[in-house]
């Protein structure tokens, strides 16, 4: 059973389903509806479908249900409903729950899409939001209230990297009866524990860590299956928000070397980290498997890692960060991360652009700011690339 595997097992094989000619790669069910033997088979499958039938690809599909399956059980959530974006999955698990009236407590740093869900569109539809200080619990306290309906945080903050405390924020929210929802790229699913340690709904950007090669948008919302099937799932096949087919089969063979690509990534990202923390150029070095990082002790007992992502500040500002990234060779400029190629982005410019400047100082993104996405390259060429960005500074 596969509940009994362990996760690399789990990676390649969970919610495998193979047609009648026995294929060892998944298939790819490239359509949009499901014919019946009869009217009365349709009639019957409307009322209540069964574990492995499908009505229409907006509703499921057999490629989609192989994902959902398999990123359940590395999760350990009963169930998972597949997006076709990382926003999609964090507007739907959201979105589905909350009604006019509603109160959500969210953490402060978030990504500038997440913000825009949180205030423009829940807002506009009569739902109140407070936000905190993401790490200090007596804010949590003093914000959550009776009759809150969710928490919602990032597990590790973008870009500036702050770690949340999920076991005890998900004590604090379970004590008034609050939902806790974890948007939990940073961490991955590899280095996850968020479920074990209180999380109600973990969302993913698939296209990051799990694709992990650029190459498509999805999400993914993980949970109880009374919450996805009667929640979430009412509300996102009505929107429209599923995966494809084609980026469900992606998304599968991203997760056979998930676990392999995660852990060399981090490993990678340490001594990446290791060698910038006392270069004079910069005038901080933020990574979580750092002693230095104010919540060291806590990512090693909630993640086991420091994660993929180090973010640094270059002095000089905005015109340094850029002088550093343009002579970058190896290392590209982009706004993705997780990606088996290294990623350098300037937050400040891209994608927190449309936060107003006190909120950028407030989060700590300061104009010399870069988060660097470490992939797979060979770590030592990736240091000389850095040392050539910053020979430019």
């Amino acid at each position: 059973m596969s509940d009994e595997w362990n996760r690399r097992t789990q990676l390649v094989h969970t919610g495998s389903r193979r047609s009648q000619y026995g294929e060892m790669a998944e298939a790819i069910f490239l359509t949009q509806g499901f014919a019946y033997d009869s009217a009365e088979a349709a009639e019957a499958r409307f009322i209540k479908a069964g574990d492995d039938e499908f009505i229409y690809a907006r509703y499921g599909n057999p490629t989609v249900r192989m994902f959902e399956e398999r990123i359940a059980a590395i999760e350990g959530t009963e169930d998972a409903f597949a997006t076709a974006s990382g926003m999609a999955a964090v507007n739907g698990a959201l979105t589905s729950m909350l009604r006019a009236g509603d109160h959500v407590v969210s953490s402060r740093a978030l990504f500038g899409s997440c913000l825009y869900i949180l205030e423009e569109v829940l807002g506009r539809y009569g739902v109140e939001v407070t936000f905190v200080d993401g790490t200090d619990l007596d804010q949590w306290r003093a914000a959550v209230r009776s009759g809150t309906k969710a928490v919602f945080f990032e597990s590790v903050s973008n870009p500036t990297l702050e770690v949340i405390d999920i076991r005890a924020v998900a004590d604090i929210a379970h004590a008034v009866g609050a939902l806790v929802v974890v948007d939990n790229v940073f961490a991955t699913p590899i280095f996850s524990r968020a479920v074990d340690q209180g999380a109600d709904v973990v969302v993913y950007s698939t296209t990051k860590h799990i694709d992990g090669q650029g190459r498509a948008l999805g999400g993914v919302i993980c949970g109880t299956r009374e919450f996805i099937r009667k929640t979430a799932e009412t509300y996102l096949k009505h929107t429209g928000g599923a995966m494809s087919p084609f980026t469900a089969w992606i998304m599968l063979n991203g997760m056979v070397t998930l676990d392999l690509r995660c852990r060399a990534m981090a490993d990678s990202a340490l001594i990446v980290a290791q060698a910038l923390g006392n270069d004079t150029r910069l005038s901080s070095v933020i990574f979580p498997g750092l002693a230095s990082h104010p919540q060291h002790a806590l990512a090693m007992e909630q993640m086991g890692s420091g994660g993929t992502i180090v973010s640094f500040d270059i002095k000089g500002g905005k015109e340094a960060a850029f002088r550093f990234m343009n002579a970058l060779e190896i290392i590209k400029i982009s706004n993705n991360l997780g990606d088996a190629k290294t990623i350098a982005t300037h937050p400040a410019t891209t994608t927190h652009q449309r936060l107003p400047q006190d909120q950028k100082d407030l989060l700590g993104i300061t104009p010399g700011l870069i988060r660097l996405s470490v992939g797979l390259e060979d770590p030592s060429d990736l240091l000389a690339d850095l040392m050539r960005g910053l020979s430019r500074v």
